[in-house]
């Protein structure tokens, strides 16, 4: 069967394909999922950046 005479050999390769097929579908499965809390991420990356730049300004007395 396509010139590999091992079976080891054989289920590697077999495998390895349906290890691929595997990741592929849960890629696909997972596509846009986190998506819900991302809104909320950014505000709270704001919310921190801003603080930090109100201690700078503090700090540096400006």
């Amino acid at each position: 069967m396509l010139g590999i005479n091992d079976p080891w050999i054989l289920g590697v390769y077999l495998l390895s394909v349906l290890s691929a097929l595997l990741c592929v579908a849960y890629g696909l499965a997972n596509w846009n999922r986190g998506q819900e809390t991302e809104a909320e991420e950014i505000r709270e990356e704001c919310s921190w950046e801003k603080g930090e730049a109100r201690m700078d300004d503090k700090e540096l007395g400006l």
